[in-house]
């Protein structure tokens, strides 16, 4: 007997989604949070809690609509993953930013070892011979 999608399935996929989004969320909070009291540690600052909350949901929404553009432009230009150049794309609005990441994109490349040249395998000539059975 097959199963059919009904309205109750839809519901529990939602409410994972949404569980699973609180949870990034909460923990992106925390990161962010950390971050920031580490930073005003350092400089001598205060921040204080609702600033904070403001600062990282903010940071939350902007990552996600990052996030999206970021897969558009992969699709777009016909990848299944994102790559360097979807980041620095992402970032067109910035000057100093896409510096910084063009800067930070060819540190990486200098470090890496070359890449050999992946070499094409020939196909072999087969010569076309017709077999024709002994009558």
């Amino acid at each position: 007997m097959e199963r059919i999608a009904g309205p109750i399935d839809v519901d529990v996929e939602i409410e994972e989604d949404e569980s699973a989004n609180e949870i990034l969320r909460d923990r992106f909070r925390l990161c962010t949070i950390s971050i920031a009291e580490a930073e005003a540690k350092k400089n001598g600052m205060e921040i204080s809690p609702p600033i904070m909350a403001c600062i990282s949901d903010l940071a939350f929404r902007y990552a996600g609509q990052l996030a999206k553009d970021l897969e558009l432009f992969s699709q777009h230009a016909g990848r299944k993953s994102v790559n360097m150049e979807d980041v620095i794309l992402c970032a067109h609005r910035n000057s100093d930013l896409v510096t910084s990441l063009r800067s930070f994109c060819n540190d990486l490349k200098s470090k890496e070892p070359p890449a050999e040249r992946k070499r094409r395998k020939r196909a072999t000539k087969e010569t076309d011979t017709l077999y024709v059975p002994d009558e």
